[in-house]
């Protein structure tokens, strides 16, 4: 009985298999991939506000204190956003009719806060206090990224739960002194002392900070 395949069809298969395994590893490798991306976690995307807001004009060019604005981040798990009267302290007076700014004044005049987009967002299953981190000596630029050089904000850092793993396993290099916690150009220099004096100094330490319940409540 005659051969119902040509010996070429071996080759055949073996190719058609080895495609089929080259699809296979492929796609796992795209879908383990592509969720850790800087482009999947929307890292660096600027995100539309009703007003576009510049912390590089405000911060940076008229040298406003993050706390001016984020009033609670000192003594609230939340910085805060600032209400409308807060911007019209200086907008009342200059710019008082730009276009730009009607948003503002129509949240002033309606008694309606502004509806912020938000650029930095964790899950509702972490607990996240920005509080403590000030306290304990961590800087906004962190986790925000240098904010008084962007135009328009966008989300600095990936935020995972291994982002803030490197940190809570080894947090003194990521420690300043209290006077350059707002600093989000400060570097660490000869004089600056050692992550192990801020370390003592703020107390932090310990096994308690990998705990799962520090940030799952």
């Amino acid at each position: 009985m005659a051969a119902l395949f040509r010996p070429a069809a071996n080759l055949a298969a073996t190719l058609a298999l080895l495609l089929v395994a080259a699809f296979a590893v492929s796609g796992i490798a795209w879908w383990w991939l592509w969720s850790r991306t800087n482009y999947a976690r929307h890292v660096y995307w600027t995100i539309s506000q009703p007003v576009p807001f510049s912390h590089e004009h405000h911060v940076a060019g008229l040298g406003i204190d993050c706390r001016f604005c984020h009033t609670a981040v000192e003594v609230s798990s939340n910085a805060g956003m600032p209400p409308t009267y807060t911007c019209m302290t200086c907008h009342s007076q200059i710019w008082t009719n730009a276009d730009i700014l009607a948003p503002l004044r129509e949240s002033l005049a309606n008694n309606k806060p502004i509806a912020w987009n938000r650029v930095n967002d964790l899950p509702d299953y972490v607990y996240f206090n920005h509080s403590i981190h000030i306290a304990k000596g961590v800087g906004c630029s962190s986790c925000h990224g240098a904010v008084d050089r962007m135009p328009l904000s966008y989300k600095a850092r990936t935020l995972t739960m291994q982002f803030c793993l490197d940190c809570h396993r080894d947090p003194g290099p990521q420690l300043r002194p209290k006077d350059q916690i707002y600093n989000t150009q400060w570097q660490r220099t000869a004089d600056t002392p050692s992550p192990a004096t801020l370390m003592a100094e703020y107390h932090v330490g310990g096994r308690t900070l990998t705990d799962c319940s520090i940030c799952h409540r």
